[in-house]
This record gives structure tokens, C-alpha cells and sequence, in this order.
């Protein structure tokens, strides 16, 4: 039994077995790798090795037994019973798109190695639902190196969630509705009707920023700048005090939308705020003046994200913008994409760090 197991490693090489990949392998030992290989080929590089589909390497034998690609394994590993365990493998192991598939000319279909399709969701499950709030979530933040979730919602509460256990940790009671909830290192920040509830999570001190008129839909902070824009148009900005009152003062109130602020973003040393007027405003954030409005939009503004040298913006009209910088220091539009009902929102992930100045 030795002798034979080590004759069928000896004729592993470096190439992942395509059947188990597919997930339908049925050689136990394989004489192909069960693991990715580090470095995959190159996209629908089609050689020979990677798609050996031959009957002998991968036939089925009387002593061979057949194994489900659906479950995780048990295999027998020697004399001593010592079990192996084979995780599932997805379909699709590479995450790069197929450029024959963009095409309309991968002659592979369903065997080819990379995505045909613009979306990856294979590795994302649901862990937990977290359902204790009665009305409408408005804000969601994870605070970086804490292990408790904030919640807010039009029921009034915040809600701190235990990301080990999934269960709801403390209820905080604030009387009115919770329009907007951020986090921005040790703080948390609630928007509220006429004012912003500032929670710093180590010394659990509490202090409440006035000026905003009526609900503070949306919030951000960018420069060491808090930005709330509020229901009646204006953008208000606080920056750090040494006040022994509060360690947040009022540095500027932003006025030029006519209607009610609902999304604000920072790139580029720029704030960008979208409003239920339809237009986008951009503003400095050195010295906080607009320094150009965006009239694309036919509805609502409803979210703007900054992905690099772009701004990404949705809006109840059912479209989502590209804008790019030209020469001229303006914005413009480069793409559009229409959706069949109004986008309620975006949201955007960076993967690497270091390229997309993320601290």
C-alpha cells in the first residue's frame, strides 16, 4: 500500500486536475494537483495540459469509488485512519474575465477556466440576518479594529450589533428618527433631526453638534473635516476643537443647493453633494467654495462614489454616471447606464490599498 501511494505522487506534476475543478473528479488518488497552482495561465490560454480530457487519467475503476463535487470529503490516508479533508472547488477558479467571452467568441462555453460574467459571487454567503430594528436602516457602520456593528434606524434607535455572536449588544433609545450613521475612526456619528450625535467608542463621551435645519440625510468626513448636509439645502463642516465643551467646532455652513442634501463624497481633495434639486455641486475642500455644478441628472441625486480620477453618481432618473475630468478642469460625462427603476444607491469597495491611498 506504501509502495503504490508513493509511485502516485511521484507522477503529480504542476497542473490543477480540470475535472476537479469542475467538480467532478472521480480518481482517488488523482495524478493531477487538487489545490490552484499559484500562478494560472494566461487568460483562455488554451494548452493542451490544462484541458486533458482523455477517458485514462480520469476513467473510473471497480476500485475507485465515486465522490459527490457537492460535499466536502473524506478520503482514507494511510494505515493509521487518519482522514484528509477536500474542500469544495468552485467552477470558476480564476477571478479574471474571459476576453473571448467579451468577445462572443470562446469556443469553450462552460468548461473555460475564466468568468463568463461580469459579476463573482461564489464565495459569499449568508452568515447571519440581524432584523431588530421596526422601520427603515439608514446607516450601517463597522468602526475599523472594533468587533461591534452600529446600526441606525427611522425606529428611533442604534442598535450595537456583537460581529462574534450576531446578536443585538445594546439599543440606544435617541427619541427620533436616525437619518444617517457614519463612523470615522474612534467616532460615530448620527445625523438626527436639527443636529449630529457624536459617540466616541473608547471613552463613550456624547456630544450633540447643532446648526443643521431639519433631518441630516447624508454625512462624511474628508481634510479632518465632518461634513452633514441637511434637509434645507445647506452642507455644514466641523473640524476639531480644543474647546473643553466640545472637541468639534463649526468651521462653515455650504450654501447653493435649493433642496435638501442626500449624498455627499470626497475624492480628489474635493466634496462632492448630490441634492434632491438634481444637481451635483463640487467644492473645495481647502477653501470650502463650489467650484462647479453638474445638471445631468433629471431626478433626485440619491448617491455619488469617488473611484479614483472618476465620480460615480445615481439618481432616481434610473441612470448611473460616469464623470471624467477633461483639460479644462471640468467634469464630464463619459458613460451612462440606464436601469429599468430609479437607483436608490451605491456603494464601491477598494482592493488594493497602497494603489487607492486608503490609511
Amino acid at each position: 500500500m506504501d509502495t503504490k501511494f508513493a509511485r502516485r505522487t511521484e507522477r503529480i506534476g504542476s497542473t490543477t486536475c480540470s475535472y476537479w475543478r469542475a467538480g467532478r473528479c472521480n480518481r482517488n488518488p488523482c495524478r493531477f494537483l487538487h489545490i490552484e497552482t499559484p500562478s494560472p495561465p494566461a487568460a483562455c490560454g488554451y494548452g493542451n495540459t490544462a484541458y486533458s480530457y482523455g477517458k485514462k487519467p480520469h476513467s473510473s475503476s471497480e476500485n475507485t469509488p465515486k465522490y459527490g463535487s457537492k460535499k466536502a470529503l473524506l478520503g482514507d490516508n494511510g494505515d493509521r485512519g487518519d482522514t484528509t479533508r477536500v474542500a469544495k472547488a468552485f467552477k470558476k477558479s480564476s477571478p479574471r474575465i474571459c476576453k473571448y467571452w467579451i468577445n462572443n467568441n470562446c469556443v469553450h462555453g462552460e468548461q473555460c477556466l475564466y468568468l463568463h460574467s461580469w459579476f463573482r459571487g461564489d464565495g459569499f454567503s449568508t452568515v447571519t440576518k440581524l432584523h431588530e430594528h421596526k422601520k427603515v436602516i439608514t446607516g450601517i457602520a463597522l468602526p475599523v479594529g472594533s468587533d461591534k456593528l452600529y446600526s441606525g434606524s427611522t425606529d428611533g434607535t442604534v442598535r450595537i450589533w456583537d460581529c462574534h455572536t450576531g446578536q443585538c449588544a445594546k439599543v440606544i433609545n435617541l427619541g427620533a428618527e436616525v437619518t444617517s450613521l457614519i463612523s470615522e475612526g474612534l467616532w460615530i456619528f448620527v445625523g438626527l433631526q436639527n443636529a449630529v450625535k457624536a459617540w466616541n467608542i473608547q471613552t463613550m463621551s456624547e456630544f450633540t453638534l447643532d446648526g443643521p435645519k431639519g433631518r441630516v440625510r447624508a454625512m462624511t468626513v474628508g481634510n479632518n473635516t465632518l461634513f452633514a448636509g441637511a434637509e434645507d439645502g445647506v452642507i455644514f463642516a466641523w473640524r476639531g476643537s480644543s474647546k473643553a465643551d466640545s472637541p468639534f467646532e463649526l468651521v462653515a455652513s455650504l450654501t447653493g443647493h435649493t433642496k435638501a442634501v442626500v449624498c455627499l463624497a470626497v475624492g480628489c481633495k474635493m466634496l462632492y453633494s448630490g441634492s434632491m434639486d438634481q444637481s451635483i455641486k463640487v467644492w473645495d475642500m481647502d477653501t470650502l467654495q463650489c467650484t462647479m455644478t453638474l445638471n445631468d441628472h433629471t431626478d433626485v441625486v440619491t448617491s455619488l462614489i469617488c473611484w479614483d480620477q472618476y465620480l460615480l453618481s445615481s439618481s432616481s432618473d434610473r441612470t448611473i454616471k460616469v464623470w471624467a475630468c477633461i483639460e479644462a478642469g471640468s467634469l464630464e460625462v463619459i458613460y451612462t447606464h440606464t436601469e429599468e427603476n430609479g437607483v436608490v444607491s451605491l456603494f464601491g469597495t477598494f482592493i488594493c490599498q497602497e494603489r487607492c491611498g486608503i490609511n
